[in-house]
Formats: C-alpha cells, structure tokens, sequence
C-alpha cells in the first residue's frame, strides 16, 4: 500500500489501482489528493478535515466517487452535491464496510474537547485493512486490535505533548507518522515529534516525518 502524506491531516492511499483519500480539508492540497480518488473517508466535519467546496466539485467530476463521513458532514455534502446523494454515505463507530477495495473499520464518536464553550462534534476514527489508523481529531485507542501504522495527530488546539505521547505508546504500533502538523512552524514541530520519536521508541514505535507530497510503501 503507498501512503502519501499531503498537508495537515490529508492521506492519501493507493493500491493495484486503488486510490483512498482521508480528510482532504482546506489546508491540503485537495484537487491533487483527490485526482482519480475511488472514495474518501472524512473524519468530522471542521474545515482543515473537510472542505466541501472541493469534496462537492470531485463528486460532480468523478461519477464514481464515493464518501464515507459522520451523519452532519454526509447530509452537508448532499446539500453540496444532490446529484451524487447515492455515493454519500454516513458513518458511525462499530460499522465495517468496504471502500474502493479496502476494508474499513471505524471508532471514536466524538471530537476531543476543544473548550467547554465550544460544542464538540462527531468524529470517527479509520483503521484501513487492519493496518493503518487514522483517528481524526481524538486520541482514541482502537480496542480489539493490532495497529500496525498509526498516524499521529501532532499537535492542535485541544491536545498536548504528554498525551499525544500517551497516544502513541497506548496504541504501540510499529510504525506511526505525523499528521495534523499544520498548525506548527518548523521548529515546534521539530520539539515536539522529538519527543514522540524518543518515548514512542521505548515502546517499539518507530516514528518517522514525512514532508507533504511524501510517499512510502507500508
């Protein structure tokens, strides 16, 4: 499977001919990330997850497009969309389904706690073919299985270091790379993936950065 890693929290997955995209919000670069896509998956509904604008104009060009998301992001994108309303599907945590040949499972429920003033929305958490994790905006550790990729949420308005670390040695999973990295210069990012690198590795957790437009094959 070839992971590309676009900005901010924007995976992009493809395999014998299959392509996945996760979260093409609107500090990714949607319109390449979302070049020849079978289905995307989005995570929640804030706007660095989800850019409709984007999701809609690709429903309207790719006739088999189709897009998994929790139940307010999906009735969102119909509104968006109405010609592409049988490809809109909604999704919730428990559910496993098939997308563009990849197996899905989902969990979470809901958003991580930004501030008590601000409602806290759906979020639903990817695992992809037993293997790769990713868990939007909410550090939720996925029971019942084994990760083997897990993509870290770096950092963001409702987190810090410690449990974002707490995250990654809780899941253990051999291999984890950054996403949700949009919000920090250069040198916070380097500070902080430092110490998921250093503790993580304690742990078995190989932590690696990729640069936006990266590949590598998991």
């Amino acid at each position: 499977m070839l992971l590309t890693k676009y900005t901010h929290s924007c995976i992009r997955l493809e395999q014998d001919g299959r392509v996945l995209v996760l979260d093409p919000g609107i500090f990714s670069e949607s319109a390449t990330a979302l070049a020849g896509a079978d289905t995307v998956l989005i995570t929640h509904e804030h706007p660095d997850h989800y850019d409709g604008d984007a999701l809609a104009h690709a429903l309207s060009t790719l006739p088999d497009l189709s897009v998994h998301a929790p139940t307010g992001v999906a009735r969102d994108l119909r509104v968006r969309a109405p010609e592409a309303q049988g490809r809109i599907m909604d999704a919730a945590p428990g559910e496993r389904f098939t997308a563009a040949g990849f197996a899905v499972e989902c969990f979470g429920g809901q958003h991580a706690l930004i501030h008590p003033s601000i409602p806290v929305v759906a979020n639903v958490g990817y695992l992809i073919d037993d293997d790769l994790y990713h868990p939007g905006d909410a550090l939720i550790v996925p029971d019942g299985v084994s990760v083997g990729t897990l993509l870290v949420p770096v950092h963001a308005p409702w987190s810090k270091v410690s449990e974002v670390v707490d995250f990654v040695v809780s899941v253990r999973a051999p291999h984890a790379f950054q996403i949700h990295d949009g919000l920090l210069n250069e040198q916070g990012l380097a500070f902080t993936e430092s110490h998921i690198a250093r503790i993580g590795g304690l742990h078995g957790v190989k932590f690696r950065h990729l640069h936006a437009g990266q590949s590598v094959d998991i």
